[in-house]
């Protein structure tokens, strides 16, 4: 047989095969297409007796419903009838799915106002009272008008979920709410909110009661599903969703684990035990603890336009496994919601790591925002109320903290300024580009001899990044800033506005922020005058730095802060004027150019040979190294 002939037969076989497999699983398809159309008619009929039931005895509820339906004293039902009830095992079950009218009971505090709603038990409203969204109207974190959800999906001889029953109100306080499931007259699932005095939180008490009768001896774990759309509640969109997440922490770490709403969402499957879930938005978060731990889960997020017209920022949702541990004829599994402001003290005051979903930065940034710049805010504001004025005095704390490092930053730069007649005639000895090397190292000799550190300006910016990224990560994320007005500005912690465009730029926005130009104008006013004054002579070895210095970097800032925190401006603006009034302190009382200029002079006239650093060893081997290769190439 040649080559020909085998592949044909094998072609032959592969396709009688495929044929075979898509005919089989056509009727599969078939097969299971009747088994439901079988079960919804099943189902629609059941439900039809349960309406019928309901018509012909008003006064029965859903108990004596169910019995109605089990001892078959049933009216005969219309087939032209519809229902959207399932057909379950348990009369009692079919009576609750039957009653889909819900009812709400309300939890109230001083801090927060939340109802339970009868239908699936679950939490289907949430005001915070203290509050108000950017347009002063209530803050719902989660509105009874919205889609919201909260399943409890398990194995009850069957597959129940409880979003799809009405559950029975067992008992009310002014704090609490009990609610139950029947599965028969001594069984059932119960549902406890309590809530706290004065605080954020409800506990919800999952309590078994002889469900031993209906879980099997192998269901081990239940599920919980939990996801709602989430409402806008900042006035700019861009950066409520940049600070928004869905987080998680497992309960062996520290740490927190963040699907970030930047790039419109994504997921994740939990990989252990996790003792939390969060939807966190910019200034609030809702949180899901479960007292044993979820054992896994998947956890995600996907935002929505701007142009969204019921104004929702995102849909978050969980979908977690809970163990059931030891299952008796009674347990229960206890978890906490918590709807609560990203206060940081707040946050921290729960014990449980929910500090870490405020963005304050890694280990240094974070420490100065939690240690130091918190504290400081928090200190101030005791005695002061205007929170533009306590951003005033600490940006005057913080540049007196720093001044001695700015001192010394200005000296070096001043050194190097006055040593400007020198360099040239270093300049003038060595013109050709060949010599670059020696001219160099005459220029690195001089320095030395003046006692002048080529890195001594850099000193007070390294130790300003850390506190400048701090201020960044600090007045985004400040609680504090929310709703604060100054000035101009209506809410510090978002961008203020002096004019809307009513279109977008690219790279820009739809709107010009005045601290943000204001802060732009005085970066570029600093830049230019500490470039003109210091970098006469090293321009021409670093073409661009001007450009890069004094005009790129305020136009980007600008773009960059139009749409930040106003608070976040107004600090640089400050610190770019404050540093401007130091710098001219300095020149005008500290630090006379005239004496400074002599003692220098002095110092590199000297005769005694300056101790050569390592760096300049390196350049005078790299130089010799240069010129032997140069007699090498004349050869």
């Amino acid at each position: 047989m040649d080559r020909k002939s085998i592949i044909g037969f094998a072609l032959i076989g592969l396709i009688l095969f495929a044929f075979s497999w898509y005919n089989t699983r056509q009727f599969n398809k078939q097969q299971a297409a009747q088994l439901e159309e079988s079960r919804v008619r099943d189902s629609i009929e059941r439900a039809e007796a349960l309406r019928a039931a309901a018509e012909a005895y008003p006064e029965a509820d859903s108990v004596e419903l169910a019995r109605i339906l089990q001892e078959g004293e049933l009216p005969v039902v219309s087939d032209s009838a519809a229902a959207q009830t399932a057909y379950y095992k348990s009369e009692f079950l079919n009576a609750a799915a039957a009653d889909s009218a819900g009812s709400i009971v309300y939890l109230e505090n001083d801090k927060i106002k939340v109802g339970i709603s009868t239908k699936g038990a679950q939490v289907a409203e949430v005001l915070v009272k203290e509050f108000y969204k950017y347009d002063s109207t209530a803050l719902y974190l989660v509105d009874a008008r919205r889609n919201s959800n909260f399943d409890i999906e398990l194995d009850a001889g069957q597959y129940i979920n409880t979003e799809d029953f009405n559950y029975r109100i067992a008992s009310t306080t002014d704090h609490s709410v009990a609610m139950r499931l029947y599965f028969d007259e001594n069984s059932y699932i119960e549902n406890l909110y309590t809530l706290s005095s004065d605080d954020y939180f409800v506990d919800m008490d999952l309590h078994f009661v002889g469900m031993d009768e209906y879980i099997p001896r192998s269901a081990y774990s239940f599920t919980v599903s939990w996801a709602w759309d989430v409402p806008r509640l900042e006035k700019g969109y861009d950066n409520e969703k940049n600070y928004s997440s869905v987080a998680f922490r497992y309960a062996d770490n520290d740490n927190v684990k963040e699907i970030s709403m930047r790039k419109d969402g994504g997921s994740e499957s939990l990989a252990g035990q996790t003792q939390w879930v969060a939807f966190k938005q910019q200034f609030f978060s809702s949180i899901l603890v479960a007292a044993d731990n979820f054992s896994s889960g998947d956890v995600g997020g996907q935002t929505y336009a701007e142009s969204n017209p019921d104004k929702y920022l995102m849909h978050d949702a969980a979908v977690l496994n809970v163990e059931y541990g030891e299952k008796s004829a009674d347990f229960s599994k206890n978890f906490q919601f918590f709807f609560v402001p990203n206060h940081y003290p707040v946050l921290k005051g729960y014990d449980m790591k929910f500090d870490k979903l405020i963005p304050l930065g890694g280990w240094l940034v974070g420490s100065i925002n939690k240690y130091i710049l918190i504290p400081v805010f928090n200190w101030l504001h005791k005695s002061i109320s205007s929170y533009g004025l306590i951003i005033l005095i600490l940006t005057i704390m913080l540049k007196l903290v720093i001044s001695p490092f700015t001192y010394k930053s200005y000296a070096s730069s001043a050194k190097m300024r006055v040593l400007k007649p020198e360099v040239e005639k270093i300049n003038a000895r060595y013109p050709k580009e060949a010599d670059a090397m020696k001219r160099q190292q005459a220029t690195m000799d001089l320095y030395k001899k003046a006692g002048v550190s080529t890195f001594g300006g850099c000193l007070p910016l390294l130790f300003q990044f850390p506190l400048l990224y701090a201020m960044f990560r600090f007045f985004p994320a400040s609680f504090e800033l929310r709703q604060q007005p100054f000035l101009w500005a209506e809410d510090l912690s978002c961008y203020d506005s002096i004019l809307d465009f009513g279109f977008r730029l690219p790279l820009y926005g739809d709107h010009i922020s005045l601290f943000a130009l204001l802060m732009g104008i005085s970066m570029w006013a600093y830049s230019k005058m500490t470039f003109d004054s210091n970098s006469a002579a090293s321009s021409q070895q670093m073409p661009g730095m001007k450009f890069m210095s004094v005009w790129f970097m305020p136009i980007f800032m600008v773009c960059l802060c139009n749409n930040f925190s106003a608070g976040l401006s107004y600090y640089y603006l400050l610190s770019n004027l404050f540093t401007v009034g130091q710098n001219f302190a300095i020149r005008k009382w500290f630090i006379d150019e005239d004496k400074l200029y002599a003692q220098l002079k002095q110092k590199a006239d000297s005769k005694e040979a300056p101790k050569k650093s390592k760096f300049q060893q390196r350049l005078e081997e790299a130089y010799k190294i240069q010129q032997q290769q140069q007699k090498a190439q004349r050869k």
